[in-house]
């Protein structure tokens, strides 16, 4: 998987390829879709919600820069596959599901790889409050226009990595906020994926 698909997708960071190769994805993949797991494919999950294709993960791994000492935030849990990826490569990960048993499934085998720096939740993301608290933010569903909310929720020099379009033509960027509150854009690659949902709901609420 990843000398196939994701080191020939650019994805050349070695924390970011022995994070994912430390990590057994095929337990994170539902029971009925193990023959999957290493496929070059996005996975079923239910509730039609998909788990990222590998490449798509390591690409966006490596977009985000990860620090050990940084503070991540996942929108969408999903399978938790990402979610340990995630939290090898920084020092903390507050991951959001709206879909309780997802959050429930995650937390389950997170546990047992011994991931103690991930916080789960069910929410609907699109009701974070804005505080910018994040250096990174992963945003595992797709939504149809670039969202300034979850723009404000970066710290100075805080990563964003989103996927934005309507299918057929959706484009992963990564956006970087400045000191200054402006932020600049990156057009990473083009990909197709899920939509986000709720995605024109928003309402308050705080972790």
């Amino acid at each position: 998987m990843l000398g196939q698909q994701v080191r020939a997708w650019d994805v050349f960071d070695e924390r970011v390829l022995n994070a994912m190769r430390e990590t057994a994805r095929e337990r994170y993949v539902p029971q009925s879709q193990r023959d999957l797991a290493f496929v070059d494919t996005e996975v079923p999950l239910g509730h039609g919600q998909h788990m990222m294709a590998p490449k798509v993960e390591g690409r966006l791994l490596q977009a985000l820069k990860l620090e050990p000492t940084d503070n991540v935030l996942e929108v969408g849990t999903g399978s938790g596959y990402l979610t340990a990826c995630l939290a090898k490569l920084s020092g903390r990960v507050k991951s959001v599901d709206i879909f309780p048993d997802f959050v429930a499934s995650a937390r389950k085998v997170l546990a047992e790889d011994r991931i103690a720096n991930a916080e789960l939740h069910t929410a609907d993301a699109l009701s974070l409050s804005h505080r910018a608290e994040f250096d990174a933010i992963a945003v595992t569903g797709s939504v149809p226009e670039l969202d300034e909310r979850f723009i404000r929720m970066l710290r100075p020099d805080g990563r964003l990595f989103i996927v934005v379009g309507r299918a057929p033509v959706m484009e992963a960027r990564l956006i970087t906020m400045r000191a200054n509150g402006q932020w600049i854009e990156e057009s990473l690659f083009e990909t197709l994926l899920t939509p986000l949902l709720n995605v024109e709901r928003p309402e308050p609420f705080i972790l």
